[in-house]
């Protein structure tokens, strides 16, 4: 009982040294392994040097970056020496190579004394995430990217020891639906290692456009890189028609992925491509309408809807399918996995295989055909047909296969990966088979969906809060933990036009998804995370990174009681809230009522107004909410 009681005592002061310290430690995320506090501080200093303490060259380049970084804001010429041995003093900080079991390949060791700061790691990627666990240790004005003048660049004293929880920790960033430019691709590059991120998912094809240049298939971009620009909401677009100036879009050159390929490298960085197949293939059939099963003449998506979703899945309203039972589709794949495979080096190809709608192919005489010929029963098991030939087709390029859980469906193709998205069941399932699987379960990982009340966010197909993306948990019961890679965050861009929208989706989530891939299970707490994420939202102010502070507005919950009276529940993510609300049409503050309870609304009254205080002050914005849209919610109840 005693060594209980002293374990909890240790556990509880480190928890007081992230919440109570010095501010630069509480923004710590992901959160490390293990951290003591150290005595004092070390000052950096216009005569302060890195010493590298060995000859590897990708260690040569992380310390070019930190000496980059730290010179670019504190305006001090901080340069690179090599060294036998590290000096561990005179004021500078020191990068060495070393051999411990405890790192793995990406973990690392800091120590910050008032002499000194030592980053050290069996390989230079450990080193890397060092550096950016000390740019997180500084204060906060080194996200600058001007010089800042009259501070002290402290840094306080503590020893890290840190590794991630898995090798997948990845970020998916769809450039489909919208094109982001090459520049882009780089910079969200730069803003997801600041968070240990260390895989880049980039969704390239999709009904929206094709973004990678294939040589021996040119038309793929002249056609499918582009259509007409629409300007309002996604699914409300008019369908293209043939004389429409077909000018937004566009596409990387192979050159831009080799470019782009080599500065993730840099930065520790893999690769990851998808092409979404057989689905969501219009920027593909648009451009060879002979890949399809139903003939017709095709234009590329510009957002208008194409399926409905029914009780038994869904009916696409246009066939935006390869046909499984055309060999030309194969020959097609063949040739776009050939040059895929010369530019990506990682060892996976994503192939898609999600949302296939089947409703045409049912309709197909060839397909009907091929299933005679094969023995399929159903449309799932002509998907799997269709996905095992695929498998072949990119394991002959010396790759592997993933895809998203759809890929299930019919049978899975012999040695594939799962990534699964609609929940964990998809990889529950696939793991029990023996499968490798990567969690991206929607209901914690998708981070393009709304992250506050509906009334008040960017519109979409479901709802995820900050508290609940913090919840997510890679591994499930029950399942293998040596068959989850890890996990991952997903961008889906339908309503992300620009790189400013597309921080307002990510950040503060995906910082919960980076700690759940990153940190023990065991370090995460929900109140301390909190407090992390509002340190994490003053830097991000200085690197002028969009965010978005909807964890501190209330969602909505609307029924009626048993009496017939609308009933409004409002959930308060963040620790400490108090939100003052009004029914009179005037606006709320710290002197009107405060909710403690759920709200009957009045007969007469046109809105429910509502801000959040904390301490004594506005935190939230006001939400001003029609009492006609919580009659139609509670409605739908």
């Amino acid at each position: 009982m005693k060594k209980l009681l002293i374990a909890a005592i240790v556990v509880l002061m480190c928890m007081n040294a992230f919440s109570q310290g010095n501010g630069s430690i509480v923004s710590l995320i992901p959160i490390p392994v293990s951290m003591q506090m150290g005595q004092g501080n070390f000052t950096l200093k216009n005569n302060t040097s890195i010493e590298l303490a060995t000859t590897d060259p990708d260690a040569k380049r992380v310390a070019g970056f930190l000496a980059e970084k730290l010179s670019v804001t504190t305006g001090f010429k901080i340069p690179v020496k090599p060294v036998n041995k590290a000096s561990n003093a005179n004021g500078n900080i020191a990068l060495a190579i070393v051999q411990d079991a405890t790192f793995g390949n990406e973990g690392y060791k800091l120590n910050v004394t008032p002499n000194s700061i030592s980053l050290s790691a069996n390989k230079a990627a450990g080193l890397f995430y060092a550096m950016q666990t000390l740019l997180q240790l500084l204060p906060k004005e080194i996200e600058s990217s001007k010089v800042v003048n009259n501070i002290e660049w402290n840094v306080p004293g503590v020893t890290i020891t840190d590794y991630p929880r898995f090798g997948w920790r990845a970020l998916m960033f769809d450039v489909s639906r919208h094109f982001f430019t090459k520049q882009d691709v780089k910079t969200f590059i730069d803003n997801m290692i600041r968070y240990k991120y260390n895989l880049l998912h980039l969704h390239l094809t999709d009904d929206q456009g094709w973004r990678i240049e294939i040589k021996s298939l040119p038309e793929l971009t002249k056609v499918g890189a582009w259509r007409p620009e629409r300007k309002g909401a996604w699914a409300n677009a008019k369908p293209v028609t043939a004389d429409e100036p077909k000018t937004y879009g566009g596409f990387y050159t192979q050159d831009d992925i080799r470019e782009i390929v080599q500065y993730a490298k840099e930065r520790f960085v893999t690769i990851l491509p998808e092409v979404d197949i057989p689905g969501h293939s219009m920027a593909a059939v648009a451009t060879y309408p002979q890949l399809s099963c139903t003939p017709g003449t095709y234009f590329v998506n510009a957002g208008e809807e194409t399926q409905v979703w029914e009780k038994n899945g869904n009916r696409a309203l246009i066939d935006n399918t390869l046909c499984p039972a055309n060999e030309n589709v194969y020959e097609f794949l063949d040739k776009v996995f050939t040059e895929v495979a010369q530019l990506f080096p990682f060892e996976y190809i994503h192939v898609g295989g999600d949302e296939a709608a089947k409703n045409f192919w049912e309709q197909s005489e060839a397909v009907k055909a091929l299933m005679q010929r094969e023995g399929l029963k159903n449309m799932e098991e002509v998907q799997s047909y269709f996905i095992k030939r695929v498998e072949k087709i990119v394991q002959s390029k010396g790759k592997k296969m993933i895809g998203w859980d759809e890929i299930l469906q019919g049978g899975l193709a012999p040695e594939a990966t799962v990534m699964s998205w609609r929940g964990m069941k998809g990889g529950i399932e696939a793991a029990k088979q023996g499968h490798h699987v990567v969690m991206a379960p929607k209901d914690y990982t998708y981070v393009e969906l709304m992250q506050g009340d509906p009334y008040v966010e960017p519109p979409e197909f479901d709802i995820l809060l900050l508290d609940q993306s913090y919840k997510f948990e890679p591994v499930p019961d029950g399942v293998d933990p040596k068959l989850i890679l890890g996990g991952e965050a997903c961008l889906w861009s339908e309503h992300v036009t620009n790189m400013r929208a597309a921080g307002y989706e990510l950040w503060p989530r995906a910082w919960a998804v980076a700690e759940s891939v990153w940190s023990p299970k065991e370090n995460k707490n929900w109140p301390d995370f909190v407090t992390r994420t509002e340190n994490q939202f003053q830097r991000l102010d200085i690197a002028k990174i969009k965010y978005s502070r909807s964890m501190y507005d209330p969602l909505f919950i609307a029924s009626f009681d048993n009496k017939g009276q609308l009933k409004v529940e409002l959930h308060l993510q963040v620790p400490g809230l108090v939100a003052y609300y009004s029914f009179d049409e005037t606006n709320p503050d710290e002197f009107y009522p405060a909710y403690k309870e759920p709200l009957i609304v009045p007969e007469d009254a046109l809105h429910v107004k509502v801000l959040t205080y904390r301490d004594g002050k506005p935190i939230g914005k006001q939400i001003n909410m029609p009492v006609e849209e919580l009659v139609k919610r509670a409605k739908k109840e």
